[in-house]
C-alpha cells in the first residue's frame, strides 16, 4: 500500500511536469490543456480559484463532495480509510447515451507540500479490491492518473490544476468536448470554481 500510494503521488508530479502541453481552449478563468504521447491523451483544466490554497485542497481532497460540482459522479462512498492521507473509494457514473453506467475503484491520495513553492497534491488512480469485484450492472473502468495540484496564488487566491491520463474507457465522454460540440470540461471547471468559492 505504501508502495502504491507513494507511485500514485509520483505518476501525477512526472503527469504535471511533462514538456508539450497545447492550450486548447482559454476562458475568464479557466483554461483547459492536452498533450499527447502516442495513444495516451493526457488533459488539465487550470482555474484561477478565490479561495486560500488549503481550503480548496481540504475540500478537494475529499472525494465524497464531489457530486456537489462533478455531475459525471453518480454516487461515491469510502470503501476504506487506508491512512490519514489514503482513502479508497467506489464510484459510479452516469451512463452515456446507450451504454452501461460505469464504476471505479479508485485509491485517492493527499499530500501537504513540504517547501512553501510545492503544490498540494491530490492524486488519484484505480486500484483492484477484492472485495468489490466488477458487478454484471455496471462497466468497469479504469483511471490511470488523474488528480488535483493546488498552487497558492496569494492568501486568498489558488491555482487549481485537475489533471486526466485518459483511456479509450473514459474517452467517449471527451472525444465531443475536445472537439468542442459539448462544454462538459468547461462547465464542470466553472461549477468546481463556484463550489470552492
Amino acid at each position: 500500500q505504501a508502495y502504491l500510494s507513494y507511485s500514485n503521488i509520483a505518476a501525477l508530479t512526472h503527469l504535471a511536469g511533462k514538456p508539450g502541453w497545447d492550450i486548447t481552449k482559454t476562458l475568464d478563468n479557466v483554461k483547459i490543456w492536452t498533450h499527447e504521447e502516442g495513444a495516451v491523451l493526457s488533459f488539465k483544466v487550470e482555474m484561477q480559484v478565490k479561495v486560500p490554497s488549503h481550503v480548496a485542497f481540504s475540500l478537494l481532497s475529499d472525494f465524497s463532495l464531489r457530486q456537489r460540482w462533478d455531475r459525471h459522479f453518480l454516487t461515491c462512498k469510502v470503501l476504506q480509510a487506508v491512512s490519514e492521507e489514503e482513502k479508497i473509494y467506489h464510484v459510479t457514473s452516469a451512463p452515456m447515451t446507450g451504454q452501461q453506467p460505469r464504476d471505479f475503484v479508485i485509491l485517492v491520495s493527499q499530500r501537504q507540500p513540504s517547501r512553501p513553492q510545492e503544490p498540494y497534491t491530490v492524486a488519484v488512480r484505480s486500484v483492484t479490491l477484492r472485495a468489490v469485484p466488477p458487478s454484471p450492472e455496471f462497466c468497469r473502468s479504469e483511471i490511470l492518473c488523474a488528480g488535483f495540484q493546488i498552487h497558492s496564488n496569494s492568501s486568498s487566491s489558488c491555482t487549481v490544476c485537475y489533471f486526466n491520463q485518459v483511456t479509450s474507457g473514459v474517452m467517449a465522454y471527451l472525444a465531443a468536448n475536445l472537439t468542442g460540440s459539448s462544454k462538459s470540461i468547461e462547465d464542470t471547471a466553472l461549477e468546481c470554481i463556484k463550489f470552492l468559492e
